[in-house]
C-alpha cells in the first residue's frame, strides 16, 4: 500500500512539472506567434494527446507473444515492446492519465490565450460565444480524435508498441552513447 502511495505522489508530482513546463513553453510562443500559429500549436497539442491515448490502450490491449518471437530474432524494439505490455497498467496511467490530462488542460489553456489574441482583432466577438465555441471545438476534436484512436490501438497494437519500442530502443542507444561520451570526457 505505502508504494502505491509513493506511485501516485510521484505521478502527482511528475504532472505538475509536466504541466508548468508545457504551460509556459506555450504560453512563450503564444506571446509572440500569430494567431493561425497558435492555432497550429493548438492542433499539434491536441495530436500530442491523440498519439499518447493511442499508445496506452495499445500497452494494456498488446499481448507479449508477437515479440517474444520477434526479440529472438534480434529485432530493435521487440524488448521494449514486452516491457510496455508488461507494464501495461503504468504506461497506460502514464500515457492516458499524466499525459492525456495534462494536454487536455493546456488545450483548455490555449484556447483561452487564441480568444484573448482573437478578441484584440475581432472585439465585437461576444465573449460567452467565443468560449463556447472554443471549448466545443477543443473537445469535439480531443474527443474525435480519440475515439478513432481507440479503434487503431486495438486492433493494430502490435505495430504500434513495436513503432514506440524501436523509439525507446533509438533513445537508449543515444543515451547509451551520451553516458559513454561523458565517462571517456571524465576519465581526461
Amino acid at each position: 500500500m505505502q508504494s502505491r502511495w509513493k506511485a501516485v505522489l510521484t505521478l502527482t508530482l511528475a504532472t505538475f512539472v509536466v504541466s508548468i513546463t508545457l504551460n509556459l513553453g506555450s504560453n512563450s510562443v503564444l506571446a509572440v506567434v500569430p494567431v493561425t500559429v497558435s492555432m497550429v500549436l493548438l492542433l499539434f497539442i491536441i495530436l500530442i494527446g491523440v498519439i499518447f491515448d493511442i499508445l496506452g490502450v495499445s500497452a494494456a490491449a498488446g499481448e507479449e507473444a508477437p515479440f517474444h518471437a520477434m526479440a529472438s530474432n534480434r529485432v530493435p524494439g521487440a524488448k521494449q515492446a514486452i516491457w510496455l505490455v508488461r507494464h501495461a497498467d503504468g504506461v497506460s496511467t502514464v500515457c492516458n492519465d499524466l499525459i492525456g490530462d495534462v494536454v487536455g488542460t493546456l488545450s483548455g489553456a490555449l484556447g483561452v490565450a487564441i480568444l484573448l489574441q482573437l478578441r484584440g482583432s475581432a472585439p465585437k466577438l461576444s465573449e460567452a460565444l467565443a468560449n463556447t465555441l472554443m471549448v466545443a471545438l477543443i473537445a469535439a476534436i480531443t474527443v474525435g480524435g480519440k475515439a478513432l484512436g481507440k479503434n487503431v490501438a486495438i486492433s493494430k497494437s502490435t505495430t504500434i508498441l513495436l513503432v514506440a519500442g524501436k523509439i525507446l530502443y533509438s533513445m537508449e542507444k543515444i543515451g547509451a552513447r551520451f553516458r559513454s561520451q561523458a565517462a571517456k570526457n571524465k576519465k581526461r
